[in-house]
């Protein structure tokens, strides 16, 4: 027999490891957790006010940082957007005042992006008339640089036409 009645709605839940759990229930199960959820959730809302607050190209590439006595710390991607964050700290830092942030004193530190992967190489692809067109041209030419150029890329379309 079980201490709670079966159509109680107060019996405890049980952790089982196995069962998907939401964060905020995790996050909540110690005081560790529950200071770093508090942690988290001040970052999420310190990030909205920052995207309301700042330029579309600016809120896309500055983080927010903690605040650690009365001091926010600010990350932009590079230096040309630190100096605009500087530019506009004062109301920045008025702003973030009247929402209600603790902050006396602004940060602006640069944090560079890792670089993106650039996109591979264009490879021009030339039909096979195309490359006899150009050997012909190459072969009616005097020799210089040009007729070589050309000679090397009706060779290499012509190769690329054979695979």
């Amino acid at each position: 027999m079980s201490r709670f009645p079966s159509n109680s709605r107060s019996a405890p839940q049980r952790f089982d490891p196995r069962r998907p759990q939401a964060v905020a229930d995790v996050l909540d199960r110690t005081d560790a957790f529950r200071a770093l959820r508090a942690g988290v959730e001040q970052m999420a809302a310190l990030q909205r006010d920052l995207s309301a607050l700042l330029p579309d190209y600016l809120a896309a590439n500055v983080e927010p940082g903690f605040i650690k006595d009365g001091v926010l710390a600010l990350f932009a991607a590079h230096n040309a957007l630190a100096a605009r964050l500087r530019h506009i700290e004062p109301r920045l830092l008025g702003d973030l005042q009247q929402r209600g942030w603790a902050v006396n004193a602004l940060k602006i530190r640069v944090r560079p992006q890792p670089m993106k992967e650039s996109a591979p190489p264009k490879q021009a692809r030339m039909s096979a008339a195309g490359a006899s067109a150009l050997h012909e041209l190459a072969e009616s030419l005097e020799p210089s640089p040009l007729q070589e150029a050309l000679a090397k890329m009706a060779a290499r379309h012509r190769t690329q036409g054979n695979r």
